[in-house]
């Protein structure tokens, strides 16, 4: 347990932990982070060798040190990886890891968090920046529970090799959709790339800078209750990065409706027709990791937390940062990281009675 109870408590020492971390240095608030990582990283330690960002590194940066740029267009997962862990070092933020935090524990005073290894720290406040990693999702889908093929989440997908020769479906039309097919089905015996509606593919000239400006468009419109004219195209929406193109260009890029059911061995179609299949590749999204907060008793039936402006309605000593926009516009992307910690460290510093240096 902490010497003594600490002003703010960081669960989460991913980009929005590390991004909080920076704008608590300048409130002279004692604070830690707690990661549950064995290294820097956050959820970037997990993704695949192959991922690139779909933003130059100066629009995928954390506040005050701008991502160096590379070389290869599109900064890689390595290239990502090394930023953050020289981030954390720049800053000498405060982090002890791998520390798995399994409760928050209200009293009148303060929160405790819990440790499953039985350490404990207490804090006037508590900011909760786990992320989405710890939760992949996969849909219900009439007999699945039958299937004996090989089942992965993109959360654990690393390389296309052990798929190769096999027949395949990768489920899910968004980026990391398109950017697993892209590889797989160069390796593969066949590839379905199975969507529930056709993908949104986006133009060759728009990337993560212009999605960006057009969520925080949207997002500034709506808080002031007016109507802006932006073109479509969001975060999920399917950038066409070097590796994507070349799928495109010999013809892998084509979609199919899902099946009407899965068998022991493969799928049945909506037409009837039946398909062997090896292997799934579930790209199909995650879900707030948040059954720390079970405890205090937040948590709605949907999954999420009610917060206004980060904070929780049920438990004001409470704030999130970085599970989506509901916690803040693009707050689960590196640069949208930065904006909502910004805000979400000034309100909960002016409410610990502090006044954040500019």
């Amino acid at each position: 347990m902490s010497a003594k109870p600490l002003d703010v408590l960081v669960i989460g020492g991913g980009q929005a932990g590390l991004a909080c971390g920076y704008f608590l240095r300048r409130t002279g608030l004692s604070f830690i982070i707690l990661d549950a990582e064995d290294g820097p990283g956050g959820a970037w330690r997990h993704g695949w060798e192959s991922l690139r960002l779909f933003s130059p590194a100066q629009w995928s940066s954390l506040p005050g040190w701008p991502m160096p740029p590379t070389n290869e267009g599109y900064p890689n997962r390595a290239h990502v990886l090394d930023y953050l862990a020289r981030y954390e070092s720049r800053y000498a933020l405060p982090v002890q890891r791998p520390v798995l935090i399994e409760s928050v524990v209200p009293d009148e005073a303060f929160l405790t968090a819990q440790a499953t290894d039985d350490r404990e720290w207490s804090a006037r406040a508590v900011l909760s920046a786990t992320g989405t990693w710890r939760k992949p999702y996969i849909p219900t889908v009439p007999g699945l529970e039958l299937f004996r093929g090989t089942q992965l989440h993109s959360a654990h997908y690393r390389s296309p090799e052990p798929f190769c020769g096999q027949t395949v479906l990768v489920v899910g039309g968004g980026n990391s959709g398109a950017q697993i097919l892209a590889e797989v089905s160069k390796m593969v015996r066949e590839a379905f790339w199975v969507t529930l509606e056709p993908p949104t593919f986006l133009p060759d000239d728009v990337d993560g800078r212009v999605l960006f400006e057009r969520a925080t468009a949207r997002w500034k419109a709506a808080q002031e209750g007016r109507v802006v004219d932006i073109p479509p195209g969001g975060l999920g929406d399917i950038v066409m990065v070097p590796a994507v193109r070349e799928a495109r260009a010999r013809g892998a890029l084509k979609s199919v409706c899902p099946p009407a059911r899965f068998t022991s061995g493969g799928v049945v179609w909506q037409d009837g027709t039946e398909t062997r299949v090896d292997a799934v590749i579930w790209c199909t999204g995650f879900r707030p990791a948040l059954d720390h907060l079970k405890t205090l008793g937040v948590i709605e039936p949907g999954g999420r937390v009610q917060v206004q402006q980060g904070r929780a309605v049920k438990e004001p000593r409470l704030w999130l940062v970085g599970y989506g926009d509901w916690t803040g516009a693009a707050s689960a992307t590196l640069i949208g990281a930065a904006r909502t910690a910004r805000e979400v460290i000034r309100d909960l510093a002016a409410t610990l009675g502090v006044r954040p240096r500019s």
